[in-house]
C-alpha cells in the first residue's frame, strides 16, 4: 500500500460487517474470493469496501489473504510437508509462482525456510515445530518475519 490511510471511527454496524467480510475471506483464503463477494458480505460497494478495509485493518484485502496463505505455508513447511504439497494446499497452482512469492514475502525460498528450521530444531521430530507457538519461533534469528 503506497500511502497509509488514516483510521476513522466507524459505526458499530459497519465495523461488524467489515469483520464478517474479513472472516469470509479468511475462511476461504485458498480460493482468493473476488473483492465483490467480500464487499457484498459487508453490504458495501467494492470501492468503498476496499477503502474501509484498508483504513480499518491497515492492509488491503489482497495483502490480508496473502499473509494468511504464507502463514499457513510456514506452518505446513515446519511440519515437514514437501514444498509441492504446501504450494497446492495454500491455493497456488504453480510451484514457481509460489516459490518466488514466498521468497519475496518471507525472505527465503520455501526449501531454505525448511532447512533453517531443521538447523534449529533438528531432523528427527518436525512435529515439535508444528505444535510450537509462532511467537516462540520469532526468537530464533528471524525465522519468522
Amino acid at each position: 500500500m503506497s500511502q497509509l490511510i488514516q483510521p476513522r471511527l466507524l459505526h458499530d454496524d459497519t465495523f461488524r460487517r467489515l469483520c464478517r467480510a474479513r472472516d469470509l475471506l479468511a475462511t476461504d483464503y485458498r480460493l482468493m474470493l473476488p473483492l465483490r463477494e467480500a464487499a457484498d458480505e459487508a453490504c458495501l460497494s467494492p470501492f468503498h469496501f476496499h477503502r474501509l478495509f484498508c483504513s480499518t485493518f491497515r492492509e488491503t484485502p489482497h495483502d490480508f489473504l496473502t499473509r494468511l496463505r504464507f502463514d499457513q505455508a510456514k506452518r505446513l513447511l515446519a511440519a515437514g510437508h514437501s514444498v509441492t504439497e504446501v504450494c497446492f494446499e495454500v491455493g497456488y497452482n504453480s510451484l514457481g509462482t509460489f516459490s518466488s512469492k514466498f521468497r519475496a514475502h518471507v525472505g527465503q525460498s520455501p526449501t531454505e525456510y525448511q532447512r533453517s528450521l531443521r538447523r534449529v530444531f533438528g531432523f528427527s521430530a518436525p512435529w515439535r515445530v508444528m505444535f510450537m507457538p509462532i511467537c516462540f519461533l520469532g526468537g530464533f534469528g528471524g525465522l519468522y518475519e
